[in-house]
């Protein structure tokens, strides 16, 4: 079941970028909406974009809800779709080509599959459970890098929740003095691909949605790297809060970020 429902996945994921690459050119101010601040920005795409998936997905798993960005259908008792259908609507509304569609299929407070699809490079990850995690139908894994200090990390900053800032200032410049370097995609789904194929030994960021992480999850842990909180506990898809990495550092990374 888990095989076949990936493989619908992964189709509509790639229609559903192609259709987001083919719209970006054409997006008008006028169609540019502000969410709950001025930095959240939402445009018709990821309206559209939404739509199409939960159109497709209600047809291969009818008893299935849904938890997604733009607010698209409601939630069920044992299997949700999670879903952002825009990851990186920032960049993608600026012309910087770094954002994906990001899904992921969650029964009863465990997901089961995940896929992550980055239209400008065609790169698609995809995971489930116990069946590993690929890039374009190729195995993939995370790094093997087991030194804090020679790592290449990742991190975002959330759109709300300013008055932290300068607490989450000094854990970045507590990460950056103790690694190669932090990198910021702006699209945090990237961010977690990266870390499941070895491009990035870790990630990290606060003020996170479930829809930003879930298809990240299990590709990061299929592809045998690990992923908690901030305090080393298992509440990340809810709690607004994560680190995953190789495995090999993840106690020492959560180290540096567990004084949030």
């Amino acid at each position: 079941m888990l095989r076949e429902l990936l493989d619908q996945v992964i189709a509509i994921s790639k229609e559903t970028g192609h259709f987001l690459k083919n719209e970006c050119a054409s997006i008008k101010t006028s169609e540019i909406e502000m969410k709950s601040g001025k930095n959240d920005l939402v445009s018709r795409a990821d309206k559209e974009a939404e739509r199409r998936f939960v159109d497709f997905l209600k047809d291969i798993l009818p008893e299935a809800g849904y938890i997604a960005e733009e607010g698209t259908g409601e939630r069920a008792e044992e299997y949700n779709w999670i879903i952002d259908p825009l990851d990186g609507t920032t960049n993608y509304l600026f012309g910087i080509p770094c954002y994906c569609t990001s899904v992921a299929l969650w029964q009863n407070g465990e997901i089961l599959l995940g896929v992550i699809y980055d239209p400008e490079r065609d790169e698609c990850f995809s995971a489930a459970k116990g069946l590993g995690a690929f890039l374009n139908g190729e195995p993939i894994s995370v790094s093997k890098q087991d030194d804090l200090k020679l790592t290449l990390l990742a991190t975002g900053f959330p759109y709300d929740n300013k008055g932290r800032q300068m607490d989450y200032l000094k854990i970045l410049a507590a990460v950056n003095a103790n690694s190669r370097g932090i990198r910021r995609l702006g699209a945090a789904a990237v961010d977690m691909a990266y870390v499941a194929c070895g491009r990035l030994d870790g990630f990290y960021e606060y003020g996170l949605n479930p829809w930003d992480v879930a298809a990240g999850t299990i590709l990061i842990k299929e592809a045998g790297g690990e992923v908690s909180d901030f305090y080393g506990k298992e509440d990340y898809l809810f709690g607004g809060t994560l680190v995953c990495n190789n495995g090999f550092v993840h106690d020492d990374l959560v180290d540096l970020v567990k004084g949030w």
